[in-house]
């Protein structure tokens, strides 16, 4: 069976188990590992894996063809994108970013989503141009004047002050102060002519060993975590696999409903049947 998610700690986590063929009755993994941008991509073109991980954002291009499985992704609280504006603009405000260039690292992002819908309620006239940057540049561009403000993911939650720059927005809190739901970030999808109940069943198992036995996958997670501090990958797991990551329950559909419903409305996405998430 062929699958595709990241190198990040929480997928390689997560998969560890299946992938090293830990869970009775599995069949083998043929597994790609490559960025969430790079699996969005493969979810639409011709002979995709049969299992992926993709963004919540990307999802509503691929249900005709792949099924959203209860467990196995990524949502979170806590874990949320900031954008950020550059020394100059301490004190600005958000509606200082109407007409303004605005870098981000991808246009199929939970990220992306959540930074439009914010500024769709709090950017009169909404902003400028927006820019597609490798993750890696938006912060030294918004500190160098490249760029007036940045969206950035990840560990630029810990390192965005080293470049001296601003929190004009933690999107995160905003979803989470507005909404009460968690933020869908990444979504374990399958083909819809597959065995779906068994690959959800592998995809929980794998997850449960995980738990039980942590110390086994460590090795196989930091060889594929790009010379990442043990403690980092730890946390990085700590954050993203977690209740919703054993099953989705109705809260993380409330929250994929949300946001993608909300997407919708402003034309972000293409409109999708809620029932087609079950």
């Amino acid at each position: 069976m062929k699958i595709a998610f990241s190198p990040c700690p929480n997928d390689t986590f997560v998969f560890h188990a299946w992938v090293h063929g830990l869970i009775p009755g599995a069949p083998k993994l043929d597994v790609t590992y490559a960025d969430i941008d790079v699996t969005n991509h493969l979810a639409v073109a011709a002979n995709g894996p049969d299992v992926l991980k993709i963004s919540y954002a990307a999802l509503p291009w691929v249900l005709n063809d792949y099924a959203l499985l209860p467990c196995g992704g990524a949502l979170g609280r806590g874990c949320g994108p900031l954008v950020l504006t550059a020394p100059s603009a301490e004190g600005a405000e958000a509606a200082a970013l109407a007409g303004r260039r605005v870098a981000v690292p991808s246009e199929r992002s939970t990220a992306y989503l959540l930074f439009r819908l914010w500024a769709a309620r709090n950017v009169p006239g909404g902003v400028g141009e927006i820019v597609i940057m490798p993750f890696h540049e938006i912060m030294p561009a918004v500190r160098d004047g490249k760029i007036d403000a940045g969206l950035v993911i990840h560990e630029a939650r810990f390192t965005y002050p080293s470049y001296g720059l601003n929190l004009l927005a933690d999107l995160g809190a905003w979803w989470e102060e507005d909404t009460g739901l968690p933020i869908p970030l990444g979504a374990i999808i399958a083909k819809r002519s597959l065995d779906l109940a068994s690959i959800a069943r592998w995809t929980r198992e794998s997850v449960e060993y995980a738990w039980a036995h942590p110390e086994a996958s460590q090795n196989y997670v930091l060889s594929h975590a790009q010379e990442m501090d043990p403690e980092v990958a730890k946390a990085h797991i700590d954050l993203y696999v977690n209740e919703f990551t054993a099953e989705l329950g109705e809260d993380g559909y409330a929250a994929i409903n949300a946001l993608l419903g909300r997407a919708a409305e402003e034309g972000l996405v293409p409109k999708i049947d809620p029932a087609a998430l079950r």
